[in-house]
């Protein structure tokens, strides 16, 4: 998608939308006057909670980069624009909108949505193209030891997502904190990219 700047802003416009019509319905069941059900989880949340939030995601964040140093995979990353920087926290709305918004278990008991959690978290970590590709030549399978441990670490970053989600310390299930934490988590990413000189250009 680095090479579609084209759809990488039609995504960010996307996401500015969503988190607009999110913080409309957020202020309307906030003054007690939300019309019908509105976008999942546009309730409040502390600033413990987004705190705590934004905290796992950086602690997620060290144990990706220290593996990938550990492991040898550093010169093994993506090369990304600033563009779409800007694109992957828009995505941090949309996907905390679609995955930890919608595609859950409630009122069906604690380990039925745990097994959603888990079942979510596999879909969301398998879409992001680290162990596959599409190009000119079509889809190919990418196996390689950076696809897989990238794949796990997205697979964890979307279980806290979750978890911070479905957290006592998010007593409103409010999707604000998961904001904060896949946004850290992003920007984060894309500031150690550009600290080890693989952001490349503004678009």
């Amino acid at each position: 998608m680095n090479e579609a700047p084209v759809m990488l802003i039609m995504m960010i416009g996307l996401g500015v939308y969503l988190a607009k019509a999110w913080l409309d319905d957020r202020r309307d069941h906030i003054a007690g006057t939300a019309r019908g059900q509105g976008l999942p989880g546009a309730t409040p949340a502390s600033t413990r909670a987004c705190f705590w939030a934004g905290g796992g995601a950086v602690i997620l964040l060290l144990v990706e980069t220290g593996g990938e140093m550990a492991l040898g995979l550093t010169a093994e990353q993506s090369k990304i624009t600033v563009l779409f920087g800007l694109y992957t926290l828009a995505a941090a709305v949309i996907e905390e909108i679609v995955f930890r918004g919608y595609l859950v278990i409630e009122g069906r008991g604690a380990r039925l949505r745990r097994l959603g959690t888990v079942a979510a978290s596999l879909v969301f970590a398998l879409v992001h193209p680290f162990l596959w590709t599409w190009g000119d030549d079509g889809f190919e399978w990418t196996f390689t030891a950076k696809g897989w441990f990238s794949t796990v670490m997205v697979f964890a970053a979307s279980l806290w997502f979750y978890a911070v989600r479905f957290a006592t310390w998010n007593p409103e299930r409010s999707l604000l904190p998961c904001f904060v934490a896949h946004g850290v988590k992003n920007l984060g990413v894309f500031a150690i990219k550009g600290a080890q000189g693989f952001v490349v250009g503004w678009w």
